[in-house]
């Protein structure tokens, strides 16, 4: 009963063994990219643009959608950090972009699942 318990139990050891070696690694983000004054990340399909409060069209505005970016990946200006919580890793960060439809405007950067350090400040 003993060596039938210890090959079972070796076993499940070696098969547990396998299983792990195989598994994925979990690794971080792929860095957005830039491709002249462009900088080019990996979005989620669909999200929304937010537009902009006042005429100077620097800080999102995060009652009103203006579009939507459907593309993926998507290309942004330029980054701000320190507006309304977003969440995510960056909790405050928003990217100027330009939504389907043309109209200019904000993505949340949740909605981004690329690294968006590399994107330069508006």
């Amino acid at each position: 009963m003993r060596s039938k318990l210890a090959s079972v139990l070796g076993a499940f050891t070696l098969a547990a063994g396998a299983v792990v070696a195989l598994a994925p690694t979990v690794s971080a983000a792929d860095a957005c990219w830039q491709d002249g004054y462009r900088h080019w990340c990996r979005n989620v399909a669909g999200a929304p643009v937010y537009g902009t409060i006042g005429n100077n069209h620097i800080y999102p505005d995060p009652t009103t959608v203006v579009g939507h970016m459907n593309s993926n990946p998507s290309w942004f200006y330029c980054k701000m950090d320190g507006q309304d919580w977003v969440g995510g890793p960056h909790p405050t960060r928003w990217l100027m972009t330009v939504a389907d439809n043309g109209q200019l405007g904000f993505m949340k950067d949740t909605d981004i699942y690329s690294e968006t350090d590399p994107v330069r400040d508006c």
